[in-house]
This record gives structure tokens, C-alpha cells and sequence, in this order.
């Protein structure tokens, strides 16, 4: 299976399910144009400019409607679209796991708890990693307390949301919408893509905020280097991922990257057809 269509525009968001998520997603907008040598990024901006809220309901509200209306556009998103099946109902499906996850009446780290007591009964362990997380080495399993706020709100607040837009396509899981889709979304993963590029993965975050430590400016400074060999980045995007602390900026075009570039090279009919991926999920790096 190849793609149906190439999408002119891929939209990489570094998401957050934070209370203040408008102010902590972040959105890289490239440009994939016949003719020019790399893709373009267009725009980059945190989801509160566009949205117009910090708060974590109304601004993933907009993003997830957002994706439903945008057209040959494809989303690679940073969360964890579906949970390991040994911790959800069995023989759940990837809409019977929305559907739980939508019906669930306490908050994220209660829905970690539960998988941690399911994954305890079923493994013996705390944790179980998808497939697709082991394949791709993810930093976290989904249900990690530094994950899990990020994997809830993705599935309930953006995804289920847009089950009800049939010519939006959720791969691995919709393929054969894909022909006739507006849009596509799918999982993607800055750090597993910059561990499978070989490029420093380490050392370019400052979650405290403030001005770059040297080694985080020398770090940074090397992936944005070598990003531009393969994506056109302006100078005043340049400044806008070298001045933001967290990274949320840089991890944002890395979210794009991959897809971006690799879109008609992957496998798609084995990613399809894979057991394991049409239940719990496929990171595309």
C-alpha cells in the first residue's frame, strides 16, 4: 500500500495536556511544495496565539476542530494515541479505548494508577510499553506519570472529538479512509525521531526557563543546524526555537520532520495490517 495522496502541508504539534496546555502546545507549520528543494516551515506558533486560550479545555477544543476543518493536511501529533491492550477492557478496539477514556469520570493520574494495578495483575510489573514504543524507544510508556496527562487528554480532548469527521483519517487505524480524507493525523515522537537520526537528543531542554545555559545553546544550536539541512527555516524562526526554553518551539518542527520527509517511504500496508498496531497505535518517526 502506498499513500493515496501526498499532503502538501504537514502541522507538528508538540502537545501538552497541562492545565495551561494553549500555553505549552506548540504548533510548526511546513510546507511541502513541488519543485522546492526542502520543505518550507511556514509558521510557528503556541497554541494560545492561535487559539486565543491558555486554559487546556477551550484551546484543545480549537485544536482538535482545527484539525477537522484544515484540508490536505497531515498532523503528527506528540501523545500517545491509544494505551498497551493489557490495560484496557479486553478485545478493546482503538474506539472502544476512546470510548473508555471519554466515560472515565476521574483525572489522568487516576487513569495511570489503574493501568499500573491492571498492568501488576496481567504482567507482574508497573509498566508495560506498546510495541510501537519499544520499536521506536519513546521515553516513556503511555501511562508514565510524566506522560499521562499528555496520553488522556490527547485521546479524550483531540481524538474522540474528531470520530465524528469521517474524512479525517487517524492512522494507523483509518487506512482505508485515508483515499478520500481531508486530513490525516498521526503519532509522532521529536526524541525518538533525534535518537534514530543519530542527533543530540539530550541537553536541549530548560524547563526552568531563563536564558540558554551554554551547553543547552551549544546542543540546540547543533539540531537546528542540521534540521535546516532538510527543512528551510527563516532567521526569525531560527530566534523564536533558540529563545524558548523548554524546547517546545524545536520539538514541534521535530515533530513534522519525519512525516515531512518520509511520508512516501513508509510501509504502510505492514503498519495496516501489523496486530498490535491497529489496536494500541504506530509512532511514525
Amino acid at each position: 500500500m502506498s499513500p493515496a495522496r501526498l499532503f502538501p502541508n504537514i502541522y507538528g504539534v508538540d502537545f501538552s495536556g497541562a492545565k495551561l496546555a494553549g500555553h505549552n502546545t506548540w504548533i510548526a507549520h511546513v510546507e511541502v511544495t513541488t519543485g522546492r528543494r526542502r520543505p518550507r516551515l511556514r509558521a510557528l506558533n503556541n497554541l494560545e496565539e492561535l487559539s486565543l486560550h491558555a486554559t487546556r479545555a477551550p484551546a484543545l477544543a480549537w485544536l482538535s476542530q482545527s484539525i477537522a476543518n484544515s484540508t490536505d493536511a497531515l498532523w503528527a501529533m506528540d501523545f500517545p494515541f491509544a494505551m498497551p491492550i493489557e490495560v484496557m477492557s479486553r478485545g478493546a478496539t482503538f474506539d472502544d479505548q476512546l470510548a473508555e477514556i471519554a466515560r472515565w469520570r476521574r483525572d489522568a493520574y487516576a487513569l495511570g494508577l489503574r493501568c499500573v494495578r491492571r498492568s501488576r495483575r496481567c504482567a507482574d510489573k508497573l509498566h508495560i510499553r506498546r510495541t510501537t514504543d519499544t520499536e521506536a524507544r519513546t521515553p516513556f510508556d503511555c501511562y508514565h506519570y510524566r506522560i499521562i496527562y499528555q496520553t488522556f487528554h490527547g485521546m479524550r480532548d483531540v481524538l474522540h472529538p474528531l470520530r465524528a469527521h469521517k474524512r479525517t483519517a487517524i492512522l494507523p487505524f483509518d487506512y482505508k479512509r485515508l483515499p478520500h480524507a481531508d486530513n490525516a493525523v498521526i503519532e509522532s515522537c521529536p526524541g525518538s525521531t533525534l535518537r534514530r537520526l543519530g542527533w543530540p537528543h539530550n541537553n536541549y531542554k530548560q524547563p526552568t526557563g531563563g536564558a540558554l545555559t551554554s551547553k543547552r545553546r551549544r546542543t540546540r544550536r547543533r539540531i537546528l543546524d542540521l534540521l535546516k539541512e532538510h527543512i528551510e527555516i527563516e532567521p526569525r524562526h531560527d530566534r523564536l526555537i533558540m529563545r524558548n526554553p523548554g524546547a517546545d518551539a524545536l520539538d514541534a518542527v521535530l515533530a513534522a520532520l519525519a512525516p515531512g520527509l518520509r511520508w512516501p517511504d513508509y510501509d504502510h500496508a505492514a503498519i495496516a495490517r501489523h496486530r498490535r498496531y491497529r489496536l494500541e497505535g504506530h509512532v511514525y518517526t
